[in-house]
């Protein structure tokens, strides 16, 4: 298939756009589509974006947090909102107080928890001193992690009859648990 704009080269980037239920395809070359990239993001930027996020209910506040400036990178808030991006990585301690809400609206928290997988053991965290999550295991948790630890370690050995056992116990403990 070949470019809708250059008609030349072979579109490698297929755009679909849907206005008022009404949905339109455009088949980009690489060129065409650097040039419509830079194009879209003259029209709506991601500091469009984030300016629309930001709380404008505090202006007062945003007026000062306009001229706050990064000690390291010298870049203003007021250009971060412009740009929509941070100069350095010292910027994100200068201007936390604000970046925080902001990041509460686009990601639906201000800290990054991950993802535990499905077949990891469930534990409730509690807070320790210095605000770290540590995980406590319910009993039936802490014997599949020890059959774990010693079925790697009958493999190691290569005491497979003892491994075979380990892993069905696993299995019947891990359904327990589920």
């Amino acid at each position: 298939m070949l470019c809708d704009i250059c008609g030349k080269a072979e579109a490698t980037v297929h755009l679909t756009e849907i206005v008022d239920e009404q949905m339109t395809e455009l088949h980009l070359c690489d060129e065409c589509a650097r040039k419509k990239s830079i194009e879209m993001e003259q029209q709506f930027g991601l500091s469009d974006l984030l300016a629309g996020l930001v709380d404008l209910g505090k202006q007062a506040e945003g007026q000062n947090a306009d001229k706050t400036k990064c000690s390291n990178c010298g870049l203003s808030y007021g250009d971060f909102k412009k740009i929509g991006r941070l100069g350095c990585s010292q910027c994100y301690d200068t201007f936390s107080k604000y970046l925080a809400p902001l990041l509460r609206k686009i990601h639906g928290a201000s800290v990054h928890t991950g993802k535990t997988p499905a077949s990891f053991p469930v534990s409730e965290p509690v807070a320790t001193k210095k605000n770290k999550v540590k995980k406590i295991l319910k009993p039936a948790e802490e014997e599949l992690l020890e059959l774990k630890e010693k079925l790697q370690i009958a493999i190691t050995q290569e005491n497979f009859e003892e491994a075979a056992l380990l892993r069905d116990k696993i299995k019947e403990l891990e359904k327990k648990i589920k």
